[in-house]
């Protein structure tokens, strides 16, 4: 049984993780609210704008997953300096709060692993994507950069979805029309599921990927790659 500590575990992909491996790990919650989870302990800590309180935690974390983020879609001209810092605060501030954090107790476990997230946008040019899409290339950066320091001892790897159905993402998904719409840009014909990223995850962590480390892993039904 491993301890795996879940950031943002609450909604979205981060309770699906959470649903999958509540039953089989020890698993920690880091959420913004208080929230009960029946298997798991929850903590209130919010690295985007604190130090993490990390008291609740055992000596040895065996991997992180690390799940907030942000969708501030807007044209270039109406995005503010604030906005880019918003999301880059979201999306990679929190992060290396955490793991500044959490990488003595990483260093305890013989199979340490930690996923973050970045998105498609951060490779594949899209209109109204900027501010998303500097944070998330910034996070695939952090990531290839611990992945070769952090070596042979913690693995690290992120997820680069498509559009995927959380209530991050409610106010593109919040329609028949809107997701028939978002799934024909897509060869694979509809958007992400939440549980799937979840399962991805979950592999990512587990022993099964042992031999992986540094990857930005694309789950983005061909959105990019494909022509068709």
């Amino acid at each position: 049984m491993s301890n795996i500590l879940v950031i943002g575990g609450t909604k979205g992909i981060g309770a699906a993780l959470v649903r999958r491996l509540v039953n089989q790990h020890q698993v920690f919650v880091w959420a913004r609210t208080a929230t009960d989870i029946e298997g798991v302990q929850v903590t209130v800590n919010n690295p985007v704008d604190s130090v993490p309180d990390t008291s609740a935690l055992p000596e040895v974390v065996d991997a992180v997953v690390y799940c907030p983020g942000s969708i501030n879609l807007k044209p270039f001209a109406r995005l503010s300096v604030e906005d880019f810092l918003q999301d880059f605060s979201i999306n990679v501030v929190g992060a290396v709060r955490s793991l500044q954090l959490l990488t003595p107790r990483l260093k305890k476990s013989p199979q340490a692993s930690v996923v973050l997230f970045s998105s498609v946008a951060a490779t594949c040019g899209m209109p109204y994507h900027a501010s998303i899409a500097a944070s998330k290339a910034a996070v695939e950066g952090l990531v290839r950069s611990l992945a070769a320091e952090w070596a042979p001892h913690i693995r690290i790897n992120a997820i680069a979805p498509s559009l995927t159905a959380t209530p991050l993402t409610e106010k593109l998904t919040n329609s028949p029309e809107k997701i028939e719409s978002a799934a024909k840009r897509h060869p694979l014909q509809r958007i992400g599921d939440a549980d799937e990223m979840a399962a991805l995850a979950e592999f990512l962590i587990s022993p099964s990927a042992a031999f992986i480390t540094g990857q930005i892993v694309a789950a983005n039904g061909g959105l990019g790659q494909l022509r068709i």
